[in-house]
């Protein structure tokens, strides 16, 4: 088959965040495919189609890349940040393993982005020295009580974490309840940091304490990230702290 598709990660915001593998990828598209929010973040080139969908029809879009590359189109698919975390990867291959049998024999590739975790932590400083998990707090995909295990787990064997998708209209309790359940298991006075639109002009960053932590202070668009028991704050006068996490456990 002559078509293709191409996995994009279009980066955290800033255009000087997107990968230059990832730009010339985008350049070669015939078809832009993605959530309308994303593929406007693309100046599409004259001669492209353009085929944006709304929020929660991941496998629809999938499904239409797909088909366009058997049709001969170079197809680029386009997520904020790396389309492999969180993004549409998963979604592609899944429709590729559940599709039509012809569709395995396409040429797909991944194109890394920087994902608004990384971007988060680098305007942070470095809350993910040592080791860490990203969690999504969206039960669209997986039952809440799953979501609620892995955060418990996490906080009770040190992980520092950020959550994505922290709160949004038709679920506004989750997050509060999730800050409940680490409250348990971890110190008030750990650091928590809630990143919005990290290197867009909106750009909103506030730091607080677990025991000082509220549901409020976030949206869909801010990434929560939370510390750990040796997760430490760097006080500078005027502007904001550096928080980092030390690279070894327990002063070893």
């Amino acid at each position: 088959m002559s078509g293709c598709v191409d996995i994009i990660g279009l980066g955290p915001g800033a255009e000087d965040l997107r990968c230059p593998r990832a730009a010339r990828a985008l350049e070669q598209a015939t078809d832009l495919v993605g959530y309308v929010p994303y593929v406007e973040r693309v100046a599409a080139a004259t001669g492209q189609r353009v085929h944006g969908s709304d929020n929660r029809e991941e496998i629809m879009r999938a499904r239409l890349a797909l088909e366009l590359a058997e049709q001969g189109r170079r197809v680029a698919v386009v997520s904020s940040g790396d389309g492999g975390v969180f993004g549409m990867a998963a979604a592609v291959f899944e429709a590729m393993d559940h599709g039509e049998p012809q569709w395995r024999d396409l040429d797909v590739q991944v194109y890394p982005g920087v994902s608004a975790v990384l971007a988060a932590a680098a305007r942070l400083g470095a809350p993910f020295g040592n080791d860490f998990c990203v969690i999504s707090l969206s039960d669209n995909l997986k039952p809440w009580g799953v979501i609620l295990n892995r955060v418990e787990a996490a906080a009770q064997v040190g992980f520092a974490m950020a959550f994505y998708n922290p709160i949004s209209k038709s679920r506004p309790w989750q997050l509060g309840e999730a800050l409940d359940r680490l409250r348990v298991h971890l110190p008030g006075s750990v650091p928590v940091m809630f990143a919005r639109a990290v290197s867009r002009p909106e750009e909103h960053v506030a730091f607080t304490t677990l025991g000082d932590a509220r549901p409020e202070q976030a949206d869909m668009r801010t990434l929560v990230i939370v510390g750990n028991a040796e997760t430490r704050v760097i006080e500078r006068a005027g502007r904001d702290p550096w928080v980092y996490t030390p690279r070894s456990v327990g002063g070893g």
